[in-house]
């Protein structure tokens, strides 16, 4: 398991909770810090990795079970 520095639950929130959450937390940490993002919705799978495509944060894993999407962002200059 990758090293994180907060850890967000965004379980049984639907689009675009999760996403909007994420970005909120990103804005409160430091440059470098890693954000672990919980989501129970599957669209998470699509809106992480495109939002950390188009800012300057880093996607630094993903792990999928039966219920969750786990990820972790390395925040950037954003």
């Amino acid at each position: 398991m990758s090293h994180f520095d907060t850890e967000l639950d965004t379980s049984g929130l639907n689009c675009p909770l999760p996403l909007l959450k994420t970005k909120k937390a990103l804005l409160t940490m430091n440059k470098g810090e890693r954000l672990r993002m919980i989501s129970t919705d599957r669209a998470a799978f699509i809106d992480i990795p495109v939002y950390c495509e188009m800012s300057e944060h880093s996607l630094i894993d993903t792990t999928e079970t039966e219920n969750e999407l786990i990820f972790i962002i390395e925040k950037g200059t954003d």
